[in-house]
């Protein structure tokens, strides 16, 4: 498992973005909110089950790869509610 955030300065997207666009292609990475005194930070979260394969990791880093450039291109994040993003359903 390892939890990631986007970069410093990163105004146009957000992890939310991320993770609903990569639900889009069929990954469920959760994008949570930190508890209280922490809230500033929001991260995405991938869990690597056994038998996860370079193949499929490979292919993660393609989407994610395809996705972030056109996230560049959004005005602004389009999550307003992060408290009600922050509650990933399966």
């Amino acid at each position: 498992m390892f939890a990631f955030t986007t970069a410093p300065g990163v105004e146009a997207y957000d992890v939310f973005d991320v993770s609903r666009r990569l639900r889009e292609r069929g990954w469920l990475v959760p994008a949570y909110t930190f508890p209280p005194h922490r809230e500033d930070l929001s991260v995405l979260r991938v869990v690597c089950r056994n038998g996860f394969s370079v193949d499929l990791a490979e292919l993660f880093v393609e989407d994610l790869g395809r996705l972030v450039p056109e996230l560049r291109r959004q005005p602004h994040p389009l999550t307003h509610d992060k408290e009600a993003a922050t509650g990933f359903h399966h």
